[in-house]
């Protein structure tokens, strides 16, 4: 059994507009709502044993409540290839994951996380705003196995539903 745990970034500030878009940090409500988030995330799953991130700013800074919350100190890969990623990079970043790791968090951006969501999961039909979180479950000894429609969505959860 393998668990994919995927993480969009926080909302992001547009308030310098001569910022390049990878520069990007979070807005106020990206502050409130990744901290939030990682509690709610603490409370549905154990700790990772492998974090996954984007290079960008506004996924750094979602990690590092994320890295707070869980008291993580493990291996953290930091990615250049998430950053606009289509889910097919994605998905060869997560089918080279060494099989020793169980349980992966990755933070990403859209429309990567959601298009990989809808490929690994036939079921889902959803948007993942920012800060969303959900976790999918695979039956599979290894992360190279990993393919369309095989995994389980176990839960979705962002800020607005829970009234954030």
């Amino acid at each position: 059994m393998k668990e994919l745990v995927l993480i969009r970034h926080a909302k992001s500030s547009w308030k310098d507009i001569n910022l390049d878009d990878f520069d990007r940090p979070l807005n106020k409500r990206g502050e409130k709502n990744a901290p939030f988030m990682a509690k709610v995330l603490k409370k549905l799953v154990k700790k990772p044993d492998l974090i996954i991130c984007s290079t960008s700013k506004r996924t750094r800074l979602t990690l590092d409540f994320f890295l707070k919350e869980f008291d993580y100190k493990n291996k953290i890969i930091f990615e250049n290839s998430i950053y606009e990623a289509s889910y097919e990079s994605i998905l060869k970043v997560i089918k080279n994951i060494d099989k020793k790791y169980k349980r992966i968090f990755l933070i990403g951006h859209n429309p990567g996380l959601n298009d990989l969501t809808n490929y690994l999961v036939s079921s889902f039909k959803e948007n993942i705003p920012t800060c969303g979180i959900l976790k999918i479950n695979f039956d599979i000894d290894s992360w190279e196995n990993v393919e369309k429609d095989s995994g389980e969505l176990e839960f979705f959860k962002y800020p607005k539903m829970l009234d954030i």
